[in-house]
């Protein structure tokens, strides 16, 4: 039980929030009809905490001389996090009460019940101040409902208030219905709404040692496919467009003003630092192109998205529901956790054609993508395509050679897609994306790049040597100068088992000196034999 919640209690609860919300993604789902019948809110938020917890995983310990307490530290990069891999409104607006939260308790030496009471006011706050039109019987409600019975509790009793936030929480959610139309025509309560609940229950584990307890909502109808309308003022745009742009708060001003004359659904969120920072923009039109062009103008947008509407209510669900899946070969705990964040069936390394068939008809899917990672592995799963073949799954092969480019392809994925359009699309992915491996050497050797001795740290380019180096640190930092040479705007870095402290970190800092315009992400992969794995699109 805790008294107060500190740092090591935010990282379990955010281990706790996002296993709940993994558990319970598809009945979240299913429940998703606000702001239109995408059926992705549950993903969403699983996706926004995943990189929520990634944020807590790199963080090395330290705690800056002039910087707010170990919890408000914590929970500040929970919220960094949230915003960076915020998907959709839900994901967005969830970022917005983890960063509220933060702000509120980040320089109080303790958390106790009042403070934990003040924290979900200001993060109530931000959640609303986040929407440009708010509207209840959503994940508002839910979260405003959680902070006045915090505040009616009036205790310094932590466990006291996060119950009783956590129970009202539970009631608000039951209440949706009652408020918006189109939950009560679907027989089925707010899907954000939910997540937050599972969240609060969480906290509640956390800090209580048990699990809260609720009284089991009323059955739900069953929704007929594509019946479900959106709230009246969006039908009218067809479009959903989100990316992170670098800016000033004036050119956001000016942004959002542009924007809310586009379309609605306008979400734009920031990090909270006083002058130019990172914004997380949301915004549904038609004219994705004058969207896009006014982010270009605020200041620099990346990680653009694009979604149609039409590509993704029925009959587009039914096709995902009968049978896509990906199975994905993968050695250490980090990168496993990574490739199940995006919905993937992780194998370990080195399976034989029965484990990788075995896990193929597991999914329980007519169609199958599976990515081997390795290039001892393809002929495995050759084997086992062909095999899962004659027992009626269609199964796909994409030849990866690295995590990295499993990462690749994954992230482009679509559902929406023809199955064979889909995998054409991750190979390309996958081939874009050049790939390294870090590792010390076990033997003498005669390589491309001259002579090894064991404990040399040689760094392979696409399965090549191409620098042989003493010091690690420096011979990862010279590999992805010399990748970034040949042109990328992303790289992506993954620690292995083995990595020193604070190499990763390192590696990302070179880059933002001498790379200003190329993002990095920084994962911990945990695998065997490579202290690092670099990636470059």
């Amino acid at each position: 039980m805790q008294d107060t919640l500190d740092a090591a209690a935010v990282r379990r609860w955010c281990v706790g929030g996002l296993a709940a919300l993994k558990r319970h993604q598809g009945e979240i789902d299913d429940l998703n009809v606000y702001p239109v019948p995408d059926g992705d809110t549950g993903t969403n938020l699983v996706l926004t905490l995943t990189s929520a917890q990634q944020a807590l995983a790199m963080d090395l310990g330290t705690l800056p001389e002039d910087g707010p307490t170990p919890h408000g530290h914590a929970l500040r990069l929970m919220a960094r996090g949230a915003l960076l891999g915020a998907r959709g409104n839900s994901g967005v607006i969830l970022s917005q009460i983890l960063r509220g939260f933060a702000d509120a308790v980040a320089a109080v030496p303790a958390v106790r019940g009042r403070e934990l009471a003040a924290a979900l006011r200001d993060a109530t706050t931000a959640a609303y101040a986040a929407v440009a039109r708010p509207v209840e019987g959503t994940l508002l409600s839910v979260v405003a409902a959680a902070a006045r019975a915090a505040e009616r509790a009036d205790s310094d009793d932590l466990r006291a208030v996060a119950r009783a936030a956590a129970g009202e929480a539970a009631l608000a959610l039951a209440r949706t219905p009652e408020q918006l139309p189109a939950l009560a025509a679907a027989g089925v309560v707010d899907a954000g709404g939910q997540g937050l609940c599972l969240l609060l229950d969480a906290l509640v584990e956390v800090v209580t040692g048990e699990s809260p307890e609720h009284p089991a909502p009323a059955p739900r109808s069953v929704r007929p496919p594509a019946t479900a309308v959106r709230e009246t003022g969006s039908e009218e745009y067809a479009y959903e467009v989100q990316f992170l742009l670098d800016a000033g708060p004036e050119a956001v001003a000016r942004l959002r003003a542009e924007l809310a004359a586009l379309g609605d659904s306008l979400v734009i969120v920031g990090d909270g630092a006083a002058g130019p920072g990172t914004w997380n923009v949301h915004v549904h039109v038609n004219d994705v192109g004058a969207a896009i062009e006014a982010g270009v103008v605020a200041g620099r947008p990346h990680r653009i998205s694009v979604t149609r509407f039409a590509d993704q209510v029925a009959p587009a669900r039914p096709a995902a529901r009968d049978g896509r899946a990906a199975v994905v070969v993968a050695s250490g705990a980090g990168i496993a956790e990574l490739f199940a964040g995006e919905g993937a069936t992780v194998v370990p390394g080195n399976p034989s054609t029965g484990e990788l068939l075995d896990a193929i008809r597991a999914t329980g899917a007519a169609r199958v993508v599976v990515l081997p990672n390795d290039p001892d592995t393809q002929a495995v799963a050759s084997a086992a395509a062909q095999e899962a073949h004659r027992q009626g799954v269609k199964v796909s092969v994409v030849p990866t050679r690295s995590p990295v480019q499993a990462l690749a392809a994954l992230a482009v994925r679509d559902p929406a897609r023809r199955f064979s359009d889909d995998v054409i699309a991750m190979a390309e992915a996958a081939g874009a994306c050049r790939y390294a491996e870090v590792c010390h050497a076990g033997r003498e050797a005669l390589t491309v790049a001259g002579p090894c001795r064991p404990g040399d740290v040689l760094a392979l380019v696409e399965g090549e040597v191409h620098l042989i180096g003493a010091d690690l640190t420096e011979t990862c930092v010279a590999v992805v100068d010399r990748m970034l040479g040949g042109g990328g705007e992303l790289v992506t870095l993954l620690s292995g088992a083995d990595a020193p402290d604070g190499l990763a970190e390192a590696v990302r800092e070179h880059v933002g000196r001498r790379w200003p315009f190329v993002e990095v992400h920084a994962y911990p992969g945990g695998q065997p034999y490579y202290p690092l794995l670099v990636g470059v699109e």
